[in-house]
């Protein structure tokens, strides 16, 4: 285990440079501190999600999950290491489907609401999505931990279907888009 943090700030980074794990300095604007930070982001958000009324399976998982993603943390950050395993992948594929099973079919897109739990598992959903997006970039100039974008699809899969259970956890529906709407009058909308 590294050494625990005693002192909050360093001044090190104050021109724009940040350490990695294995003692390298990069921009704090690199492809690779892109990558991490935004998995941070997203594990962020996923622990607002924990403070909101959720189902149990989803909020177990939710639990594990913020454990895989700062491990997903500490192997962006430190190039050459690798902590999640295909068997990580393989759990939230298992967790996706037994959610999967109990939601009826959907027939249109839904929009992200329906409740507040539902929304911001959605916004967790995107977050997972951009860092999908910058770990990929990365990996176009540096090798990448092996399961680092496989995890992150599955996992913006997952939270799809966590949302709709959000939704109808906290009593709300989902907001199905609709195709061609006309726009309402202003009057009608007051």
């Amino acid at each position: 285990m590294g050494n625990r943090l005693s002192k909050i700030y360093t001044r090190t980074g104050d021109a724009g440079e940040t350490g990695l794990g294995d003692g390298s300095r990069v921009g704090k604007d690199s492809l690779r501190v892109c990558a991490y930070g935004t998995v941070d982001e997203l594990n962020s958000t996923l622990g607002l999600l924990r403070c909101e009324d959720g189902p149990e399976l989803c909020l177990r998982a939710i639990d594990e999950i913020q454990h895989h993603l700062f491990d997903l943390g500490s192997e962006l950050c430190v190039p050459g290491y690798a902590v999640l395993t295909p068997e990580h992948v393989t759990w939230l594929e298992s967790v996706l489907d037994h959610l999967n099973a109990s939601l009826d079919y959907l027939e249109e897109f839904i929009l992200p609401g329906g409740t507040r739990g539902g929304a911001i598992c959605h916004m967790a959903r995107t977050q997972c999505r951009r860092a999908e997006r910058d770990v990929v970039a990365l990996g176009r100039s540096a090798e990448l931990p092996p399961n680092a974008a496989r995890y992150l699809n599955r996992l913006s899969d997952l939270l799809f279907v966590m949302a709709r259970h959000y939704v109808q956890h906290q009593g709300g529906s989902d907001v199905l888009w609709k195709r061609g709407r006309a726009l309402p009058p202003i009057e009608d909308m007051e």
